[in-house]
């Protein structure tokens, strides 16, 4: 993968994948809502495709990778998911 940095994502862009984040589950939504907030707009191209992948990941496999409790095969994949769970702070 390459570092090259893309454009300034558009607002539809964000808009569109911020939507997306919204899985309906309380565990993902808070995560994934909180990467894109804070992250998406920093994502060089690579890492923008990465995202939009995971989230086409079924709910229970991209649960089971953000809690630790398998890892994707795609080391890429596996890099920016603990990209996303290390970003992610809890409301205490």
């Amino acid at each position: 993968m390459s570092a090259e940095r893309r454009a300034e994502p558009t607002s539809a862009e964000l808009a569109r994948l911020r939507w997306r984040c919204r899985r309906g589950m309380h565990e993902l939504d808070g995560v994934l809502e909180s990467f894109a907030r804070n992250a998406l707009p920093t994502l060089d191209a690579d890492d923008f495709a990465l995202f939009e992948r995971i989230l086409d990941l079924p709910d229970p496999e991209l649960v089971a990778y953000l809690l630790g409790r398998s890892a994707p095969a795609d080391p890429d994949i596996a890099r920016l998911l603990e990209r996303i769970r290390s970003s992610h702070r809890p409301a205490t």
